[in-house]
């Protein structure tokens, strides 16, 4: 589902994908392309053989999407190609690689991209795409996908993290849109009075792929920009998980998991909570889901180091070992276009990934205008390898932030991070 695949879930299936990596590492060519055997126009291989494109879909609307466009592509070119839903992509994914056979073009997540370019896996095709189209891609979503100085893939859409209230508790509450949080006290204070009986004022998640929009904004992250630095155990840091400390001690603030929700959108949905902190994938589940729910997109509150916020992302990933890569490499053009995204935009709630498209988009959706603003100070996760055991180890201690000291919980988190630089 679209709330898992945007967040750095990756690391639950750390095992498969430790074996494809030692199990691939020295099985393609070494070309400047990033592997595979080179025929064909501009080093890409060529052939006759059918595409299989490798999704991990949120649900049905998802999947159709994709398939049309793929689809249309195919009508077009003459090459046929097959869209497989994958029931677990990270897994599946990671076998295709490990037996040599894997899909052609796949969704890569920002976590699994190191690895995956280090051994050779994939095809660095980010300088044989249209200068027009990359200098269109959002330029810390092109960061998200360069590795070792190349450009790898094109970022398919992404997503960042807001606040989202629902209104109808707001006013009872006897607040008003004056009242929407600005800073980290006006957040604490909207929190407090939003707390009744069974529903919390803020639900989130349990995790740093949430709570790390607190870290942003008090000048932090887990690493520097351009993950060559980790900062994990910073001061920053220890501020922002010491303020969401206070907000579990106090009551105003509960895990999903503590209220028996398993994320944050299902316990905002169900009520549990009057304000969660979610990306834009959340506007699916409340249409499917709680339908009569009423709520607002708000921009997450300032801390003491200004607006700050997380970013979600997957790119278009080409395998090295593909013997089409030219196709693969034309279907990537066609689902990055700006037609392609816009439809999988109204058809399942996504980002484009490219700038020329985010005032048609903000027009279709108004409501959710925050979340693309967003796109102005958003920070992505770290693309180190092997990052996503060391977050799912991060994420488990952050489950029990309310009785855990902020700075033991970093320091490990430095120590682990710092191995990967070594």
């Amino acid at each position: 589902m679209r709330r898992l695949t945007r967040t750095v879930l990756m690391g639950s299936v750390a095992a498969a994908a430790a074996f494809a990596l030692a199990g691939c590492g020295s099985g393609f060519g070494g070309n400047s392309n990033g592997g595979g055997n080179s025929s064909g126009s501009g080093g890409l291989t060529s052939s006759k053989d059918p595409l299989t494109v490798l999704i991990g879909s949120s649900g049905d609307a998802e999947t159709a999407a994709v398939t049309s466009a793929v689809a249309d592509w195919s009508s077009s070119s003459g090459t046929k190609a097959t869209v497989i839903p994958a029931s677990n992509l990270d897994q599946q994914l990671a076998q295709g690689f490990a037996a040599k056979k894997p899909a052609d073009v796949f969704y890569l997540s920002t976590g699994s991209l190191p690895g995956y370019a280090a051994n050779g896996s994939l095809l660095a095709y980010g300088s044989k795409l249209p200068s027009s189209l990359t200098s269109d891609f959002y330029p810390s979503l092109v960061k998200n996908f360069t590795y070792d100085g190349k450009l790898y893939c094109a970022p398919k859409d992404f997503s960042t993290l807001q606040l989202i209230v629902n209104t109808d508790d707001w006013q009872a509450a006897g607040l008003t849109d004056a009242d929407y949080p600005k800073t980290w006290d006006q957040l604490s204070a909207d929190a407090k009075k939003l707390t009744s009986g069974s529903t919390t004022g803020l639900v989130v998640s349990g995790q740093y792929e949430r709570l790390g929009a607190f870290m942003v904004e008090a000048g932090g992250n887990l690493t520097n920009a351009d993950s060559t630095k980790v900062t994990a155990n910073s001061q920053a840091n220890v501020d922002a998980l010491t303020y969401a400390q206070g907000l579990l001690k106090d009551g105003s603030m509960k895990f999903a998991a503590d209220v028996g929700a398993g994320w944050g959108g299902e316990a905002f949905g169900k009520n549990l909570g009057a304000m969660t902190i979610e990306g834009n994938w959340i506007s699916g589940a409340m249409s499917s889901d709680y339908p009569s729910v009423h709520y607002k997109v708000v921009p997450l509150p300032a801390g003491p180091k200004g607006m700050g916020t997380l970013q979600f992302t997957n790119c278009w990933g080409i395998a090295a070992d593909s013997p089409n890569q030219k196709a693969a490499l034309a279907l990537v053009e066609k689902l990055t276009s700006k037609d392609d995204q816009l439809a999988f935009a109204k058809a399942f709630g996504v980002m484009p990934s490219i700038q020329s498209a985010a005032s048609e988009w903000k027009q279709e959706f108004p409501q959710y205008a925050p979340f693309l603003d967003a796109s102005d100070y958003a920070q992505g996760t770290p693309t180190l390898k092997g990052v996503a055991n060391v977050i799912t180890d991060l994420d488990g201690k952050i489950a029990q932030l309310k009785t855990t000291d902020p700075k033991t919980i970093l320091d490990s988190a430095q120590s682990n991070l710092q191995a990967l630089l070594k």
